[in-house]
């Protein structure tokens, strides 16, 4: 071939084939050993790996099942891989797994991943650690690679939990060491993306580690949060006014003390779903009884006559959900004001540990609840004796939460409800093998959409 002349086309084949090759077999290295979890006996006893809420012993295990399980995500990241490495031969020295201080080539995404040659595997992967929930609204004109990056991530710092992207942003609640979160929030805030729009305190932590995730879930969704109607519809664009925790407990406070002279024009608002605000909320709060956010635009439509000429204070757990919202409440144009509070029940703990917020906080991981005081405002399902920490329903069929004391377990009432603890009694599982959801007593009786009788809803401000 003459120098300075292109390859013919077959050469150009055999080429690309090697780098998507050299792609493949890298992801699934990184794959693997983002599993890698310290054998037992400590230091020195070697590794094993965890994945899908397995343990595997020997590395032919898991490469079995990471080939057999998570072909898609290896196909995914290698993808990503074409375009931030090299085109052959290893990687340069000093890069972090051979993407270090690469980028994708667009201007936007950096798909750059922090060096972590200075950090030990063990402070890498420590139980000691912490859950990070953030979420960042922002024009993201390529979301298929943003979650590649995510994905590559979350996977190089060993952290578990879930992140939504959309072309609306980001959403993501993740585990894993102090080390690894450190990193992760460096990298985040060095993101061209989100320069300018995401900051330090935007992240809410609180005590826990890669153990409170069974798995790590990086995907593409038409929405950040799911509440059902279109982001261009009602966009995040046209949201409430943001209070910080100061500003929200001082309105919160003014609220009470009118609500108790029933002199009250505003409505305290949980946008949360029942068995959230069931173990912990605001005091004298209009919590709805809906089982998932999606449920809130219609419980805004058959409940208007409530919120006209009102003054509406909204809050969530960590503010994403008061986003979108308190946009969804202002464009049906009948509230006075809507306010939302910033940085949600997280940040106002963080302040006001014993605030106005009574109870626990309830969190989308294998927790459940975490708490800032010692107050239980809920009960046994069973014997009504103060209680707050969830279990899922013990029948197969029924992904519900219940809350049973220890006692009432012990006699064994694990169900939700009297259909669930029949049924497990009888049937282990479906021939199919398939499990089932919200087959019970506890979903027929509850309306999907509550209406508020306005008439008749008075607010025991003092009584929480």
């Amino acid at each position: 071939m003459v120098p300075g002349e292109a390859p013919p086309d077959g050469e150009a084949a055999v080429a690309a084939r090697k780098q998507r090759a050299w792609a493949r077999r890298k992801a699934f290295s990184l794959f693997v050993k983002a599993k890698e979890v310290p054998a037992a006996g400590g230091r020195g006893a070697g590794v094993r790996w965890r994945c899908c809420r397995q343990a595997f012993e020997e590395l032919a295990g898991i490469h079995r099942h990471v080939a057999l399980q998570h072909g898609a995500d290896i196909g995914q990241q290698a993808g990503l891989e074409a375009e931030v490495s090299p085109s052959s031969g290893p990687a340069p020295a000093g890069s972090a797994d051979g993407l270090d201080g690469h980028s994708c080539g667009s201007p936007e995404i950096s798909c750059t991943l922090p060096d972590t040659s200075h950090v030990s595997h063990d402070d890498l992967t420590s139980k000691v650690g912490e859950v990070l929930l953030y979420y960042c609204y922002c024009e993201v004109k390529d979301p298929e690679k943003l979650c590649a990056w995510q994905k590559a991530l979350c996977q190089h710092l060993h952290l578990t939990g879930k992140v939504r992207v959309a072309s609306e942003g980001i959403n993501g609640t993740v585990g894993g060491s102090k080390v690894a979160t450190r990193l992760y929030i460096e990298v985040m805030l060095s993101q061209p993306l989100f320069k300018d729009i995401l900051c330090q305190e935007d992240f809410k932590s609180s005590a826990g580690g890669a153990h409170c995730f069974p798995d790590l879930r990086v995907g593409v969704f038409k929405e950040i949060v799911p509440m059902g109607i279109d982001p261009k519809i009602v966009s995040y664009k046209e949201t409430g006014i943001h209070l910080s925790p100061q500003e929200f407990h001082r309105e919160v406070e003014q609220y009470l003390s009118q609500a108790r002279q029933g002199q009250s024009d505003t409505i305290l608002l949980d946008c949360r779903n029942f068995y959230e605000s069931k173990i912990g909320h605001f005091q004298g709060c209009l919590a709805p009884d809906i089982r998932k956010f999606s449920y809130f635009p219609s419980y805004v439509d058959e409940n208007l006559e409530l919120f006209k000429d009102k003054r509406v204070l909204m809050y969530c757990t960590g503010g994403i959900r008061c986003e979108r919202g308190s946009a969804y409440l202002r464009s049906k144009a009948v509230c006075r004001e809507v306010y939302q509070l910033k940085g949600g029940i997280h940040k106002y703990l963080e302040e006001f540990p014993d605030g106005f917020y009574r109870g626990k906080l309830f969190v989308f991981d294998d927790r459940y609840a975490i708490c800032s005081n010692e107050d239980i405002i809920s009960a046994c399902r069973y014997c009504g004796t103060l209680w707050d920490q969830y279990k899922l329903c013990s029948s197969q069929h029924c992904r519900q939460l219940v809350l049973t004391c220890p006692s009432c377990r012990n006699k064994g009432l694990t169900a939700c409800c009297p259909v669930c603890q029949e049924k497990e009694l009888k049937v282990t599982s479906r021939a199919s093998g398939q499990t089932l959801k919200e087959e019970c007593e506890c979903t027929w009786r509850r309306p999907r959409v509550p209406i508020e009788h306005v008439s008749q809803r008075t607010l025991d401000a003092g009584k929480d």
